[in-house]
């Protein structure tokens, strides 16, 4: 029971990170094109004299829209206003309770991998929870500095400090943990930006208007700032968010350089889209993007290392030893394994059926990119991987 409550809780969480996330980023992109889209009015309207900056008009479910964009602040402040936030502080605090359940709690399963670094469970939470609070100070203090003023500078140091902590923790822990920690970090730097930043600024801006006085525009720049930094991290988070899905990229030699080519891309075909916002369509940066992409796809194709020559041919005896002893304490209806409430992905290995079944996952993950058994915490041999590899050259036989 223990164990599907675990697992139930994750899935709760995960389907709420999912919602909030989907909310989150719609918005940030809906903002970022409508401030890009905005016409600026005509000069002497009654809309120009109102100290309106850009308005637009637009149409979407069967309704007219008119949305319109002060310089500062409006005259007078309305009866009601709309604060977007509460999408950024549930897709955080979501994430972060799915990283507990998920990583936190399972340190040694999965995020520890002795090939990397002899860690024990609580100096991999530490590093993982330091990556996220260090991320967020540096980056702050940073957007703070005169460096801050220049987005073309902040923007190029922010990433060189992000491939510089992804290449830093895959020198400590195991490339899924690395990966996800990457994102942890880049989420919290955008929740950060907006419950340190963001709300607090438009709240002086409130607050002035409600004395009587003209709002200080400095926070609406720096609330910009961090706005559009925010949408400019989006697409490499939403790819960290399913990376663990494809162990060609974090079980990847070079796993850091994976990630941080993807991410390239990313920002490349987002850069794209917000310069299209604005009526300039460049193709080079989708170029670019898809450039980046078709590197990290050859890159990443499978480049399967030396394995020993195996003696006489094959039974699925020896296949079977090998799973039971290697990979069914975790992948069975009730895993043996501390840690591992249920079987990974649903894959179970306890008969031989169900071995046959799974023989080309086991091939990709067992032989291919060798991520399995995790961190090889049962240290299959080199020896017994070409086993299962020549089993299943034959035809995965079970007779």
């Amino acid at each position: 029971m223990d164990a599907h409550l675990m697992e139930f809780i994750s899935l709760l969480l995960r389907w709420l990170h999912v919602i909030a996330g989907i909310a989150w980023i719609g918005s940030s992109f809906y903002f970022v094109w409508l401030d890009n889209s905005l016409g600026a009015p005509a000069a002497g309207s009654d809309n120009a004299k109102k100290g309106v900056a850009g308005e637009l008009w637009a149409v979407h479910g069967g309704g007219f829209y008119n949305p319109q964009k002060y310089a500062v602040a409006p005259a007078s402040l309305p009866e009601k206003l709309h604060w977007f936030k509460w999408e950024a502080y549930t897709t955080w605090l979501s994430g972060t309770a799915l990283l507990v359940v998920v990583y936190w709690l399972r340190a040694g399963t999965m995020m520890i991998d002795p090939t990397i670094a002899t860690l024990s469970g609580a100096q991999a939470v530490g590093i993982g929870a330091a990556s996220m609070v260090g991320a967020w100070l540096i980056y702050d203090g940073l957007c703070r500095s005169p460096i801050g003023r220049n987005d073309t500078w902040v923007g190029g140091i922010v990433f060189g400090l992000l491939t510089l902590l992804a290449w830093g923790l895959g020198q400590m822990l195991s490339g899924r943990a690395a990966y996800i920690h990457v994102g942890t970090a880049i989420g919290t730097i955008m929740v950060a930006n907006v419950f340190f930043v963001i709300i607090p600024g438009q709240k002086k801006m409130v607050e002035a208007m409600r004395a009587g006085q003209a709002p200080d525009p400095i926070y609406g720049q720096r609330g910009k700032q961090r706005s559009v930094h925010n949408n400019y991290f989006t697409l490499p988070v939403l790819f960290i968010m399913i990376s663990n899905h494809y162990a060609s990229t974090y079980a990847h030699k070079h796993a850091w350089a994976v990630l941080v080519l993807i991410s390239a891309a990313a920002v490349s075909i987002r850069h794209f889209f917000n310069r299209r916002h604005k009526g300039v369509i460049e193709w080079r940066y989708p170029v670019i993007g898809a450039l980046l992409l078709g590197v990290v796809a050859w890159w990443t194709a499978p480049r399967i290392l030396p394995l020993p020559k195996v003696n006489g041919p094959v039974t699925f005896d020896q296949v079977r030893a090998i799973m039971g002893q290697r990979c069914a304490t975790c992948h069975a209806p009730t895993p043996t394994f501390a840690g591992i409430p249920q079987a990974p992905a649903g894959v179970v290995l306890h008969t031989p059926e169900a071995i046959a079944a799974s023989a080309q996952r086991i091939y990709q993950q067992v032989v291919v990119t060798r991520i399995m058994p995790l961190g090889n915490i049962t240290q299959m041999t080199d020896y017994e991987r070409a086993v299962v590899a020549a089993w299943i050259a034959d035809g995965a036989k079970i007779k």
